[in-house]
């Protein structure tokens, strides 16, 4: 096909000639969907084989380490853990948020923008927010 070239005759669709061998475009659509079925079959198979000789590590069981057989206990467990999860990243979040505003802060009354007092008061006011945070994350840990 490649070296072949592409005729059109009027209310036809388009033929393609291939060493004299007209072939249209149906029958080269079809061998390039059946090429790629047995690809994928074959990429398949051989992944499936490998799969099988695979050493899988157990999974880690839950926090709440539910008993053989009980899926609801076992889900529940994942969700418990991926909650705590959550409330330790939007911690990380808003201590990482309060050190950049101290950081900037800082700058700004090295720079005479800003009052050091102010330096201060974000330090304090940063410490009860990031406390009452962790507070508040340790009574939903409790709850969940």
């Amino acid at each position: 096909m490649a070296d072949g070239h592409c005729r059109r005759r009027s209310g036809d669709s388009p033929v393609f000639i291939t060493g004299g061998n007209p072939v249209t475009s149906e029958k080269v659509m079809m061998k390039k969907a059946v090429k790629k079925v047995v690809t994928a079959a074959g990429l398949l198979a051989v992944t499936a084989s490998q799969s099988v000789l695979a050493a899988l590590p157990t999974p880690v069981a839950p926090s709440t380490a539910p008993a053989a057989g009980d899926w609801i206990g076992l889900i529940s467990g994942y969700i418990k853990d991926g909650g705590l999860v959550l409330g330790l990243a939007i911690a990380v979040l808003g201590f990482l948020w309060i050190a950049y505003l101290g950081f900037a802060k800082f700058n700004e009354a090295r720079q005479g923008k800003a009052e050091w007092a102010e330096v201060g008061v974000l330090g304090i006011v940063g410490a009860i927010v990031l406390i009452f945070a962790s507070y508040l994350l340790t009574e939903a840990a409790g709850v969940i």
